[in-house]
């Protein structure tokens, strides 16, 4: 199962997350929170994940094979989110939080990717831009 400790976290997106999340505490107070969901993924579990919408039922969620996506590092150059109404504890998808969201980390790191903003759209996708080079 994936990760979802900060602490396997890049500590250039670890701060950007931690940042972003509490300028969207104080902006949105009474909207879903974000929380992680991925931080560290092992290549099995990617592999499993690239399957899906392809050779196993599912919708397509993933472009990157094992080995490939910026999740399969320790520490991950990556991380996932996904919000949740503390007071029902539901997990909300709306697009409007996670636009919120990335621009909250727009607003605190010039060095983060947002997937929201990608042609291949990954809402709950943050990673650090140039990772490949590390």
């Amino acid at each position: 199962m994936a990760s979802r400790d900060i602490k396997d976290l890049h500590h250039v997106c670890a701060e950007a997350h931690t940042l972003a999340s509490a300028l969207y505490k104080e902006r949105f107070p009474n909207d879903p929170q974000p929380f992680l969901t991925c931080t560290h993924r092992d290549n099995e579990e990617q592999t499993e994940l690239y399957a899906q919408g392809r050779t196993k039922p599912g919708k397509i969620v993933t472009q990157a094979k094992a080995g490939q996506s910026p999740h399969n590092y320790k520490p991950s150059f990556a991380w996932d989110i996904a919000f949740i109404n503390p007071l029902t504890k539901k997990l909300d998808w709306s697009d409007k939080l996670f636009r919120n969201y990335a621009d909250c980390v727009k607003k605190v790191s010039s060095v983060i990717e947002c997937g929201i903003d990608w042609r291949f759209k990954d809402a709950p996708h943050y990673e650090l831009k140039g990772w490949k080079t590390f």
